[in-house]
């Protein structure tokens, strides 16, 4: 009787329980092949943004360079309306008095 039960366990395993692991490892294996390729086609859709992303970014920064107001005219517009506004307090100051 146990040559009988072991005989039934090993048709058992070589029948139904080697076919199913050896699916199961084919599955890992293609999951994991996928996943490597989906993780590839992520790191080059990134990339190619990136790529687009900078030199949005550097024609965005010429473009500011061209149309907007420098540090030194800034300064020079600061100090002209200083001066101006001193003016206007003195003639103020001598008007109260």
């Amino acid at each position: 009787m146990e040559n009988l039960t072991d005989i039934n366990l090993l048709w058992w395993i070589s029948v139904f329980e080697l076919p199913a692991m050896a699916a199961l490892f084919g599955m890992i294996i293609y999951n994991q092949r996928q996943t490597e390729k989906s993780i590839l086609n992520i790191h080059e859709f990134v990339d190619e943004n990136i790529v687009k992303i900078k030199e949005s970014l550097s024609s965005y920064k010429l473009e500011v360079a061209k149309n907007y107001a420098s540090l030194s005219y800034l300064n020079a517009v600061e100090k002209r309306l200083t001066e101006h506004l001193l003016r206007i307090e003195n003639k103020l100051d001598r008007k109260g008095k």
